[in-house]
């Protein structure tokens, strides 16, 4: 993983930049990892430096993520979280806290941040379930209550100058 620069950041911006860091480096089988607002916009991403698919992109089926692309996977995570919210809905299910989805040839989490925002994490198909969604649920207890609209939006303007 490459490193992002924090150099200007807030103190908040700099501790989630290091627990998003810290949840690819230290879990097992996590590829990439994504928080997403809850407009659907990527705030962090595990691989800032890969913003497009167009971006020097791997070959399919490479462990780098979705198309190699952190766009791609904030995509994806934005809209399991709107289709499961609506299927909630549908079924008066209340709020949905997690979901998962296993593939032949990966995993995608999705878990509620606040207010709209989700983190997602794509991993190996063998990784240990239990174990990604605990280190996700120490990821969201810790940023949960820090991701406040100011943040969000520092968040986002740190991206948009990374492109």
């Amino acid at each position: 993983m490459t490193a992002p620069s924090t150099f200007g950041l807030s103190t908040e911006a700099r501790n989630l930049h290091w627990l998003l860091s810290n949840l690819v480096e230290e879990v097992p089988g996590v590829h990439s990892v994504t928080v997403v607002s809850s407009d659907g916009l990527m705030l962090l991403s595990s691989d800032p430096g890969r913003l497009t698919a167009k971006a020097a992109a791997p070959a399919a089926g490479t462990p780098d993520g979705p198309k190699g692309s952190s766009a791609d996977l904030a995509t994806i995570v934005s809209g399991i979280g709107s289709l499961t919210v609506g299927a909630a809905k549908l079924m008066d299910g209340g709020g949905v806290k997690q979901t998962m989805v296993a593939m032949d040839e990966g995993s995608v989490f999705v878990m509620s941040i606040s207010d709209g925002s989700l983190l997602g994490v794509h991993a190996t198909p063998d990784c240990d379930m239990s174990v990604v969604a605990y280190h996700m649920a120490l990821f969201v207890g810790r940023a949960g209550h820090v991701l406040t609209p100011e943040l969000r939006s520092e968040l986002r303007t740190s991206l948009e100058s990374a492109q």
